[in-house]
């Protein structure tokens, strides 16, 4: 049980009966929940950064997006989305993942997700770095079965290993074909850009049927035209997964991240991504590799945290002007 049942529609803590610098620490400071029956979508921290390779401190990104999430206010004044309408939405708090061992962190995430998903909640996930997408998928996938896949990123994370290991934040999606997690002809890369090892970084992907989408592809275009060929490529039907790794966007925007790259995708870009999303079955998504340590301002955080309630916005049954 939730905690919650016999209450109306949960809702944020609002600015004027609390200040916003104050109150629950929770996503949105909105109410906390210790099970997700009953809930129709709940907020999940992942607090793990043992698969980066290069800048740590994603370990910390829940905690600093929770506390600038308390800028959010519930309705959407530019979609009319108002999710806490009809949803019923908490804070499951975090993921007691294992600090000393990626394996068996893989182990407790993909256990955790399994129970979200069986009790038909929408899980969105606050990271933590990449690799938690490899035990969310393993678990969305025995509710769902092979899921389309839009995926946000400057990075393809298709590695086949990192300094031999199998599991880090750069091979999740290599790891996903493999297991069958994903239904490959519904798969879109955006964002992709960087320097590479070889001219055939890409061609992996590729050759699995995924759709790329490059950063200089699109830079000064809007990408409503680009996801409404996704809505028609996927369909209504197909569950989807968004997976939404913050260094898709350019570091001038959010520079508090583990492997930034410049040229990436804007702010309103990130926006047109998550708003296409809507009338899409999407059964989750994550918001990864906020690193806190290199985030001063608090920026990236904050636009993490936005994304994360525009996935929420655009979630079946989210009432819409």
């Amino acid at each position: 049980m939730t905690g919650l049942e016999h209450t109306a529609l949960p809702q944020p803590l609002g600015g004027n009966v609390m200040p916003r610098f104050a109150g629950p620490a929770t996503m949105m400071r909105l109410p906390s929940a210790t099970s997700p029956h009953g809930l129709d979508a709940a907020f999940v921290g992942v607090p793990l950064d043992i698969g980066t390779s290069n800048r740590p401190g994603t370990r910390f990104g829940p905690r600093h997006i929770r506390a600038e999430s308390a800028l959010i206010r519930p309705y959407n004044m530019a979609t009319g989305a108002a999710p806490f309408d009809k949803l019923r939405v908490a804070d499951l708090g975090d993921v007691p993942i294992n600090p000393y061992s990626l394996p068996k962190s893989l182990d407790i995430i993909s256990h955790h997700y399994q129970q979200i998903a069986a009790a038909g909640c929408i899980p969105l996930t606050l990271g933590g770095d990449h690799t938690i997408a490899l035990p969310i998928l393993r678990a969305l996938s025995k509710v769902h079965g092979p899921l389309a896949l839009i995926h946000v990123d400057a990075h393809a994370d298709v590695n086949e290993h990192m300094f031999g290991e199998a599991i880090a934040h750069g091979t999740p999606f290599r790891r996903a074909v493999e297991e069958g997690l994903l239904a490959c002809d519904k798969v879109w890369q955006i964002g992709l850009r960087g320097s590479g090892y070889a001219a055939d970084d890409f061609d992996w992907p590729r050759a699995q049927g995924f759709e790329l989408v490059l950063a200089h592809e699109v830079w000064w275009q809007s990408l409503a035209p680009l996801m409404a060929r996704v809505r028609e490529r996927i369909g209504p039907q197909h569950p989807v997964y968004l997976s939404f790794d913050i260094d898709g966007i350019d570091p001038a925007y959010a520079g508090g991240t583990g492997t930034p790259e410049i040229g990436g995708l804007t702010v309103p870009q990130a926006l047109e991504i998550v708003r296409g999303c809507r009338g899409l079955n999407l059964i989750g998504g994550d918001l990864v590799e906020v690193s806190p340590p290199y985030d001063p301002s608090g920026n990236t955080a904050l636009l993490g945290a936005n994304l994360l309630y525009e996935m929420l916005c655009v979630l079946p049954g989210v009432p819409q002007r």
